[in-house]
This record gives C-alpha cells, sequence and structure tokens, in this order.
C-alpha cells in the first residue's frame, strides 16, 4: 500500500471520528432496545395479558392464509384463564367479597386451567384456593394445582344436574364455609361459567389486543368455547369494530352441543343419547372447551358468531403433532381444536385472508392424556392427513 502524501493526523481523526461514530450507534441501539423493554412489575398479576400474536408458517403457506395465534399460553399461569381469574377476583374485590389482607378462599369448579390460574393469582394477592375437578383430569394439571398449595376436591366426571358434578361441588363447599365459619375469612364461588366478568375481561383485554396487534385487518376469529367468555368477549368487541367484515367462527370437539346449536339453534347431539357418551360432560379427550349447556357468558357472544366447525380427537391430536414438528409450537388440546377448525375456515376465504385464533395453553399439560395419543402420530404426516383423522 502507497502512503506517500498520506497524513497521518488526518487518518487518526478519522478514526477517532469512525470510533465516535461506532459507540454512539451502539449507544443508540443499546438505548432503543432498553426503551422497548417493560418496567419492573408490581407483581405477577401485571404480568397477565398483551401477550404476543404469532404467525402460524406451516398453516399459512399450506392454506393461502396468513394465520395468527394469540399466544395466551404466555400469561404467567399458562393460560388464557389468567385473565378471567384476575378478572373474577377484583371485581370480588370492588364488590367487597373479598378483602385484601385477610385470608379469604376463592371456590371454583373447573376441568383444571382455571384453577391453576386461580390458584395462582390468590397465591399473588394474599388468599387462598379451593378448586373442585372432575376425577380425570390430566395428571399434569393436578400436579401443578397441588405445587401451587390449592386446597383440591376430586368429583367423579358428572353432568351439571348432579349435585356431586364439579360445579355444583365448588359451590356447595363455599356456602358451608360462609355457614359455618366465625368471619375470619370468607369465601367467593368464582363462578366462572355464569359470572359476567368472565367475558368482559376479554372484551376490554383480549379483543382490543388482536384488533391492535393486526391494525384492524382480520377477516376471521375462531376460538373454541367452554364457559364461552373468550370467544363472547373477543366477537363482541371485533364484530362492534369491524362489522359484515369479520367472521366469527366456533370450534367444538366432538360430543359438544356448541356446534349443533350455532348451526342448527338445538344444543343437542347424537351422543347425548343416554349410554353412548364415555364422559358425562362432553365425549372427548380435549379438555377446556366442549359443553352441552348454554352459559351467561356464551349467551352474551351467541348473536355475534356465525359458524362452527365440528373437530374431531383424531384430528386435534395430528394438529398438534404437526405443529409441534413443522412450527415448534407445542400446544395444548383446546389450541389444536382452534387450528384445525382454522383450516377448514381458510378453504372458503380469498387467498391472503387474515384468521386469527386463541393458543390456550401449552401442550406441557396434557402429556398423560392428549399428548399421549398424539406422541403415536407419525413426524411426516401431512396437512392432508391431519383433515383425515377420524375419532
Amino acid at each position: 500500500m502507497d502512503t506517500r502524501g498520506v497524513s497521518w493526523s488526518n487518518v487518526a481523526a478519522v478514526s477517532t471520528a469512525a470510533v465516535a461514530v461506532a459507540a454512539l450507534y451502539r449507544a443508540a441501539t443499546a438505548s432503543k432496545t432498553l426503551t422497548e423493554l417493560a418496567p419492573p412489575r408490581r407483581g405477577v398479576e401485571d404480568l397477565i395479558g398483551n401477550t404476543p400474536v404469532i404467525k402460524i408458517k406451516s398453516l399459512s403457506k399450506a392454506t393461502g392464509c396468513e394465520v395468527y395465534a394469540k399466544m395466551e399460553l404466555c400469561n404467567p399461569g399458562g393460560s388464557a384463564k389468567d385473565r378471567v381469574a384476575l378478572g373474577i377476583v377484583r371485581a370480588a374485590e370492588r364488590q367487597g367479597l373479598l378483602r385484601p389482607g385477610f385470608p379469604d378462599v376463592v371456590f371454583e369448579g373447573t376441568s383444571g386451567s382455571t384453577g391453576i390460574s386461580i390458584a395462582t393469582i390468590c397465591n399473588a394477592l394474599g388468599y387462598r384456593a379451593h378448586i373442585s375437578l372432575p376425577d380425570d383430569t390430566s395428571a399434569e394439571k393436578l400436579a401443578l394445582l397441588e405445587s401451587l398449595g390449592a386446597q383440591i376436591n376430586k368429583v367423579r366426571p358428572a353432568g351439571i344436574v348432579d349435585p356431586e358434578q364439579y360445579v355444583n361441588a365448588a359451590q356447595r363447599a363455599c356456602n358451608q364455609l360462609n355457614q359455618s365459619g366465625d368471619g375470619s375469612h370468607r369465601g367467593v364461588f368464582a363462578d366462572q361459567f355464569e359470572n359476567d366478568a368472565n367475558w368482559r375481561v376479554h372484551y376490554q383485554g383480549t379483543g382490543p389486543e388482536i384488533y391492535r396487534q393486526l391494525d384492524g385487518r382480520i377477516d376471521a376469529f375462531i376460538a373454541g368455547c367452554g364457559t364461552g367468555g373468550t370467544i363472547a368477549g373477543v366477537a363482541r368487541f371485533l364484530k362492534e369494530k369491524l362489522g359484515g367484515r369479520l367472521r366469527v367462527v366456533l370450534a367444538d370437539p366432538q360430543g359438544s352441543g356448541f356446534y349443533n346449536r350455532v348451526k342448527f339453534g338445538v344444543m343437542y347431539d347424537r351422543v347425548e343419547q343416554e349410554g353412548t357418551r364415555r364422559r358425562h360432560q362432553v365425549d372427548t379427550i380435549v379438555e377446556g372447551i366442549g359443553l352441552n349447556r348454554i352459559t351467561h357468558n356464551f349467551s352474551q357472544g351467541e348473536p355475534y358468531i356465525d359458524d362452527a366447525e365440528r373437530v374431531t380427537d383424531g384430528q386435534a391430536v395430528r394438529m398438534a403433532k404437526f405443529l409441534s414438528v413443522n412450527d415448534g409450537l407445542f400446544i395444548g388440546s383446546s389450541t389444536a381444536i382452534n387450528a384445525v377448525a382454522a383450516v377448514k375456515v381458510a378453504e372458503s376465504l380469498p387467498p391472503g385472508s387474515r384468521i386469527v385464533i386463541i393458543a390456550c395453553d401449552s401442550g406441557s399439560r396434557h402429556l398423560s392424556k392428549f399428548w399421549k395419543e398424539a406422541l403415536c402420530v407419525d413426524n411426516e404426516t401431512t396437512l392432508r392427513e391431519v383433515l383425515a383423522g377420524s375419532q
């Protein structure tokens, strides 16, 4: 290299300037990164909500639509039920039913996830949790509840007309505490199926978040229905914003009556015939969604639901394995139901349409039941084979 005529002082100046520019760039980049980080939270309860949305690449590529998942499994308690649990507890506090600083007890009947969320919130806010659930609930959910220190009451699976059904058992235990206690601690029945706070937290939180995250460009929204709160709250908000441009579809497992309710106006399924079901509530291995009665929360959203898709257990377990292998998404059973419905709905939408599903929870709390069957699905299973899955 010919260095004649080069002023070393200029070289030094340029080098110094380059170093300074690089330093400024690093500082700016670091500053930008830091400003994007959330400030410290006051507690676990402040981590609930504002969950991310991701594009499901495999389903988007296969369908020609943009398929997105609202990652409710990113809530601190691991599911969408965190929002409901916090909303119910806060509403009870406003009504004076729960007293901060007192060891009051929140009672609930649940198939698992809501109980986990209630136990998480109770621990964070200083209350106690008493959870009644079916004795065939997955071992993972039971272990989580035990780890959270909740008092657990396991009952046999039964229909709502049975006084021993888990919801009825929870309400009875709450009444017994309030009638026999000395007033040092009260009991509150969360009543997620009928509690108005359920759908409202999704109307005020989940729905607006989805709308903002996708800039209001949404063509279809898909969710399952257990209590009915999620689909009611989100659908109601999005329909008020988007009107007829949005198609709301309920994804329903086999044995549940919501599919026929939406399609034909009758809450009935052929497996309701006495003696034909494996379980008393819904004839499916799916936990968290599916029911055979109209709840208050479902009724708040029913006018905003346009259609329904029935999904078999076989389709759900194959979809779970498909998304795990192709997208790295390890999902639970109700999320798999929603994903299958998304593929079916995409067939009737123009290319490029945007579909949003709820990713309710991860597969980690479904290992001993749902994922025990999903593990048997071949890693090379195609989406066509997923849809062809039978019971």
